[in-house]
């Protein structure tokens, strides 16, 4: 072999060994940080949290419907000629304010017959009186008379309810609706004339699970948002049904909302929290920083400078917090990052 073909040999093969020593001499440098760190040394990075006593509301949460506090569709008992309409579609009416007249001529006729009757026969009875005391007439003589006046005063009282069932009038303040008779129309009896509702106050209709039956809920706060607005409104339970609702197993529950303002009308969709337990001195922490492990929750708390692994126990939890019992007290801070990273006794610090 001749030495130019020595020369063409051993290029190639000095070129892999200078790369294969390459490759060995910097793979060591390249060592990612951690594995040139000692065991127990360094310090981590982390988002801490400093407990502080806080108030807490447990609730249910439903979905449900605004009902008038008061609803009626007036109707007319009498039939007859409508002969006056004292109301205006959609505005409000008084307490005992004249709605709806029917004609009354005919009865205010026999009303007026049957008094003139009455006067007479009243008349015939102190007759019969001074008689009697005089033993002019009989006793039987005198009670026909007596019989006969109370029968004419009977009649006159049910006159007077007839005439007084062609007025219509408002049972309670409210908002009257759309009228379905007009001016000169024949009325028959139970005919609707109008609906009536009272919107002072609101009637909030829900139904909750059966398994919250045994909980005691007339005084209890409800929080509400409507659909007219995004801003929540208050109520409170009044009233439950006995009885639980054998095709939806959930028990219906009625609170109520002062309404004077008008701002929400019946009808209306109401998403809503029934406040069912309230506490004012709690401890909550962000339910970031929970672990959970086999024994049991717990928590990285940060003492000295360094991170110690806390068991807790934990009580309501909402999605952003968790309530804690007990191994935790108000000023003790712990960890809500790292959580990956973090061991027993590594220095922390905060980021």
């Amino acid at each position: 072999m001749n030495a130019k073909k020595i020369i063409y040999i051993s290029l190639p093969i000095l070129a892999i060994l200078i790369f294969v020593g390459y490759k060995f001499l910097f793979s060591k440098t390249e060592q990612p940080i951690e594995e040139q760190k000692p065991k127990g040394g360094g310090t981590l990075n982390a988002q801490l949290y400093v407990l502080e006593v806080s108030s807490l509301s447990s609730g249910i949460n439903a979905v449900g419907t605004l009902l008038p506090n008061e609803q009626v569709d007036l109707i007319s008992e009498a039939a007859g000629k409508v002969v006056g309409i004292y109301f205006e579609e959609g505005k409000k009416v008084l307490k005992g304010q004249l709605l709806l007249k029917v004609d009354d001529e005919e009865l205010q006729a026999q009303l007026r017959r049957t008094e003139y009757q009455l006067k007479l026969t009243g008349e015939r009875l102190n007759r019969q009186k001074i008689l009697l005391d005089k033993d002019a007439v009989s006793r039987e003589e005198f009670d026909q008379v007596q019989t006969d006046y109370n029968i004419l005063q009977t009649d006159i009282d049910l006159l007077k309810t007839k005439i007084a069932k062609t007025e219509i009038r408002a049972p309670f303040a409210g908002t009257i609706g759309f009228r379905s008779v007009s001016l000169g129309s024949f009325l028959q009896p139970n005919t609707i004339i109008a609906r009536l509702i009272d919107q002072s106050k609101l009637k909030l209709e829900f139904a909750i699970p059966e398994r919250y039956g045994s909980l005691y809920l007339p005084g209890k706060k409800i929080y509400f948002q409507t659909e007219v607005s995004p801003q929540e409104l208050e109520a409170v339970v009044y009233a439950i049904d006995p009885e639980v609702d054998i095709d939806t197993r959930t028990i219906t529950v009625r609170g109520l909302y002062n309404n004077a303002a008008g701002k929400l009308s019946a009808g209306m969709f109401a998403r809503i929290n029934l406040i069912v337990n309230q506490s004012n001195e709690t401890l909550l922490i962000p339910s970031q920083a929970v672990v959970q492990e086999m024994e049991g929750a717990k928590v990285w708390m940060i003492s000295n400078g360094r991170a110690k692994s806390q068991p807790i126990t934990t009580g309501y939890r909402t999605e952003k917090q968790v309530e804690v019992l007990s191994g935790l007290q108000a000023g003790d801070t712990i960890m809500i990052t790292g959580l990956m990273q973090v061991r027993e006794g590594i220095a922390v610090r905060e980021q």
